[in-house]
């Protein structure tokens, strides 16, 4: 443990956070909410605002802007599922207030909007909940969770999903860049920016004033716990030197999976083998010694899209795809993953990939919905468990990113943390 938290100034900005999460799971404090799915049944979760597939799980206080959650549930049985929500505070520990006192309605419904898939080879059921709603309005800005639970078993989810409700009570401008010093210059990202206060009255923005920095909607990459580099009149000013700097990654990988009549671009082959589809992907190389090349994708995200149907949500099949990564030798230290938003981005043997050695290549074989896919290979030694993409897909300054600074109020006489802003800085397209 001592020497974990020692080498927290080695390892530096880039893995803090994810560092700090394993500490409390060896600690055996691993009790903040977590995006999480806890039944294998339970496939292709979204949760975005309603209308813009791709957006973040964000809402501004009374406004009519809502959030959509979708899933399927391959058992192919209608369930008794119902849904709640949880206040949380800015580090997603519950924050203990009544559920009266952050919402007023119904504290769980059931949900009743699913259809049954239609004309397709996996059977599933898609279920479908709209939030906030006539039954159920937010009262409180800060951070959520929805659970999902069968049988009024809340204390048995099926799966949560983190979402934040903002005040716009104060302003962020701000962008992210290059880092101006070395080591970071050619592998990172720096977030610099400025919060302006406005009119809002805080006494002492050092403890009062709590900010997140959160890469592509992945709270497994965020910085948190800064403080302001100077405070004049009503700006709080975050132009840290090396505090808020991140791996900058690579393009992530893609595939197209919306036909099966067809083999869209990196599909070598589309077999029906009974009783489904199954879609091999051509061999992938690694990056890591690769130029740096910009292709536009969806920053490790996904949406669903079925070219021969007219309802995504219940027509868009189920196929296995294959993935592959030749290399001459298989690792002896860690092992390889697929990951992005297709798998939650968690690693466990459903997306840990095989070492074969009579083609000298790793493999994995996905049940994935039609659609298109981001994705990258991910490698976890086995003395660290620390997930590192940098290892096979390379680090450039020059990757497009999504940063959302939040920006949270908590005073002596509140008994919860308000966020009062957030903003969304891109690394390529400057506010």
């Amino acid at each position: 443990m001592l020497k974990l938290i020692l080498n927290l100034n080695r390892v530096g900005f880039f893995t803090t956070f994810i560092l700090l999460f394993l500490i409390k799971g060896i600690s055996g404090q691993e009790n903040f909410y977590a995006d999480k799915i806890y039944r294998e049944s339970i496939k292709s979760v979204q949760f975005h605002r309603t209308g813009w597939d791709l957006s973040y799980p964000i809402i501004e206080m009374n406004t009519l802007d809502r959030l959509s959650l979708s899933f399927d549930d391959l058992t192919n049985q209608i369930k008794n599922y119902s849904w709640t929500i949880e206040h949380c505070d800015a580090d997603w520990y519950p924050s203990g207030l009544a559920t009266d006192e952050y919402m007023s309605g119904f504290a769980q419904q059931p949900i009743q909007d699913y259809a049954l898939s239609f004309n397709t080879y996996v059977n599933y059921v898609h279920y479908k909940v709209a939030l906030p709603n006539e039954d159920a309005r937010i009262l409180l800005s800060g951070n959520y969770v929805i659970k999902v639970f069968e049988d009024y078993d809340v204390d048995n989810p099926v799966l949560v999903r983190r979402f934040s409700v903002s005040e716009s009570l104060a302003s962020i401008k701000g962008r992210a860049s290059r880092p101006v010093s070395d080591p970071y210059r050619d592998d990172g990202q720096q977030v610099n920016f400025s919060v302006l206060l406005g009119s809002l009255s805080v006494n002492d923005p050092y403890s009062e004033i709590k900010v997140t920095i959160q890469q592509n909607n992945r709270w497994n990459m965020s910085i948190r716990t800064l403080k302001p580099l100077f405070v004049r009149g009503d700006e709080l000013d975050y132009n840290h030197t090396s505090e808020n700097i991140f791996k900058a990654g690579n393009e992530y990988r893609y595939i197209d999976i919306k036909s099966m009549r067809y083999m869209a671009e990196m599909v070598q082959k589309i077999d029906y083998q009974p009783p489904r589809y199954h879609v091999f992907l051509y061999p992938d190389a690694t990056r890591y010694n690769a130029r740096y090349f910009y292709r536009e994708d969806l920053n490790g995200r996904f949406y669903i899209e079925v070219q021969e149907g007219v309802n995504r949500d219940t027509e868009s099949d189920y196929v296995h795809v294959h993935f592959s990564l030749p290399m001459d030798v298989p690792y002896v230290d860690g092992n390889l993953y697929v990951s992005g938003a297709l798998n939650n981005w968690e690693f466990n043997d459903i997306n840990k990939m095989k070492y074969n050695f009579g083609t000298k290549t790793y493999e994995l074989n996905l049940l994935m919905k039609q659609g298109y896919y981001n994705y990258e290979y991910v490698f976890i030694r086995d003395d660290s468990k620390f997930p590192d993409a940098a290892f096979l897909e390379g680090s450039f300054y020059e990757a497009e990113n999504d940063y959302v600074v939040y920006v949270y109020l908590s005073t002596n006489t509140s008994r919860y943390d308000r966020l009062i802003a957030y903003q969304i800085l891109n690394s390529i397209r400057q506010n």
